[in-house]
């Protein structure tokens, strides 16, 4: 993977069709996704549970762009290697799973995937400063992590503007996950994000047999997105 600041749009297949995963990869890389979000919840972390190793590892032949796991599981250490070994380009594991993030991060990358570290909406960026320099993405959840379709919280959007200040020019991604849409895509956008998860935004209205508005919903997030960066260039 090479790093550039450009709009990213990663739809998350838990808004997928579950019977069709194979086929509705396919489709939303088909029609513009640039990344393909897989959110791993235990049951326990968060309060659902949804994908495991095998999944991915079912998934992975599907995908020819970029496998981005979402582990809102705790303890994340013991599940590194599996979900690596299962075909994970990108692993973001939570700060606030267990105690040893440095740990995890290490983990991750050794493990040969690029290191992730997620945010939930009440955490804040001041234990960051030690960590920055070993992670590739930070995730900043924009709703309270377990359930697709909330409504988007706005205070994170200064939260990534100060994230964005504090990366400097570090090649780390800032991934805004919950609530993206058309209207909330340019606010984060503007703020300092480059890669935008949608889940229902980007699968309503569409089907495996009917896969293009798949496309226009992620050309309209990213367009959205765009003109907000383009604003301030």
């Amino acid at each position: 993977m090479s790093f550039d600041r450009s709009i990213k749009i990663a739809p998350s297949i838990l808004s997928a069709d579950f019977a069709n995963f194979g086929q509705e990869i396919q489709a939303i890389e088909a029609e513009g996704a640039d990344w393909v979000h897989v959110d791993v919840m235990d049951g326990h972390f968060v309060p659902n549970l949804t994908f495991g190793p095998p999944l991915c590892a079912a998934i992975r032949p599907h995908i020819k762009t970029v496998m981005d796991v979402h582990l809102m599981i705790s303890p994340v250490d013991a599940y590194i290697d599996a979900f690596a070994g299962a075909g994970a380009d990108i692993l973001t594991a939570h700060l606030e799973a267990g105690p040893h993030t440095h740990r995890t991060l290490q983990a991750i990358r050794g493990a040969g995937c690029k290191a992730g570290l997620a945010l939930n909406p009440g955490t804040g960026i001041e234990d960051l400063d030690y960590l920055l320099d070993m992670v590739d993405l930070i995730c900043v959840m924009t709703v309270n992590p377990g359930f697709g379709g909330q409504k988007f919280i706005h205070s994170q959007i200064d939260k990534v503007r100060r994230l964005r200040a504090m990366i400097g020019d570090r090649p780390i991604h800032i991934e805004i996950d919950g609530g993206i849409t058309p209207e909330t895509a340019p606010l984060m956008a503007a703020a300092g994000a480059d890669v935008l998860v949608a889940g229902s935004a980007v699968f309503k209205g569409g089907s495996v047999a009917n896969p293009a508005p798949y496309g226009e919903n992620i050309r309209s997030i990213r367009a959205a997105a765009e003109a907000a960066t383009a604003t301030m260039a």
